[in-house]
């Protein structure tokens, strides 16, 4: 352990690096640049407040928050494993010349989406503000989402940096993926007539339900729930300690296939 803590002592420079070049080739070429990063969750909010909300008779005020909320967490989950999963392929021509140690390369494609995820929770502030949802003391809870999400997303991106390696058609299943973990995170939908419907466990075993549930019970003025508490522990080390025994096992044949 003392080995691994001082080898990223030694290049934590080099993972600020990379974390800016992220940042700095996502937008370049764009008009709007970061500006971006707040108006598309807000075009999304609105279109999906019109189907699920207006079209389908939700007249609860604060339903767009509601929308929203799971939106950002989706949005930073999707993007970020998306961007690990091809991290080391990447940076495949860095990885022949130099030595790095290469789980920088996924830790820093998570940690750039975890900057613009934050940045864009500004506009989650501001729609709060104008439609009223009053802070409570309950929303210091969203401290505890907000750190296990990296920590999620982190421990399935090494997963998926290593197998991808090795199986380029990762990429699309996890596309698929994706769309089912979307579906089954309440996003647009209250989750009680999935449960009622006796169909619960396909939240329980989404990952990222459970961290979207507390987040928006933080928001709303609500106490953790601890089962998805619970949940979310497990399976962000879960996926953390796996994705790094993965990792580190098979990173000296990335070389080979890269």
């Amino acid at each position: 352990m003392k080995k691994y803590i001082s080898n990223f002592t030694k290049y934590r420079f080099l993972l600020g690096e990379l974390v800016k070049k992220g940042i700095t080739l996502k937008y370049r070429r764009s008009y709007l640049g970061i500006l971006w990063t707040l108006i598309e969750p807000l075009l999304t909010m609105i279109v999906l407040t019109i189907v699920f909300g207006t079209l389908f008779g939700n007249e609860d005020r604060t339903f767009p928050v509601y929308i929203l909320s799971g939106r950002l967490l989706y949005s930073f989950f999707s993007n970020s494993t998306k961007v690990a999963m091809k991290s080391i392929r990447t940076h495949s021509g860095m990885i022949k010349k130099v030595y790095v140690p290469k789980y920088m390369y996924p830790l820093s494609s998570i940690l750039t989406d975890y900057i613009i995820f934050l940045i864009s929770l500004i506009i989650l502030v501001l729609v709060g503000i104008i439609l009223r949802v009053e802070p409570t003391f309950y929303l210091f809870q969203a401290v505890i989402p907000l750190v296990l999400m990296p920590v999620m997303a982190y421990g399935i991106g090494l997963i998926l940096a290593t197998l991808s390696v090795f199986f380029r058609d990762l990429e699309y299943i996890w596309s698929v993926a994706l769309m089912m973990v979307m579906y089954t995170s309440a996003i647009f939908y209250r989750p009680a007539k999935i449960i009622d419907a006796g169909y619960g466990w396909l939240l329980e075993i989404n990952p990222l339900y459970s961290i979207v549930i507390n987040f928006r019970n933080s928001i709303f003025g609500m106490p953790l729930d601890q089962r998805a508490f619970s949940l979310s522990l497990l399976y962000s080390f879960g996926f953390l300690i796996i994705g790094t025994i993965m990792f580190l096992k098979k990173q000296d044949e990335f070389i080979l296939h890269v």
